[in-house]
């Protein structure tokens, strides 16, 4: 039962990151790059990592160079999973 209720839990836990749209000339999707800070093992030395996620911007309502949130949701496409809530 515990095994069943903390699954239950996880799936209502959506995640969200914040980034900055880098291209927006596809229709009805923006590409935001999300950097994040990562500590190396060995040097103790903080660098920064960059992924980028194809997500849904309905209305194309958000341009390159706005920092936006973006919501992880179901599958749209091949490669989009996530879709834009916000100005951040």
């Amino acid at each position: 039962m515990i095994c069943r209720l903390a699954s239950a839990n996880m799936k209502n836990k959506t995640r969200t990151l914040k980034g900055v749209v880098v291209s927006d000339k596809m229709q009805k999707t923006a590409v935001v790059a999300v950097t994040r800070l990562v500590k190396h093992p060995k040097i103790k030395k903080y660098y920064k990592v960059t992924k980028k996620y194809k997500s849904h911007n309905e209305n194309n309502k958000f341009k390159t160079g706005q920092t936006v949130i973006i919501r992880e949701t179901r599958p749209m496409s091949k490669e989009k999973r996530w879709t834009i809530l916000s100005k951040a």
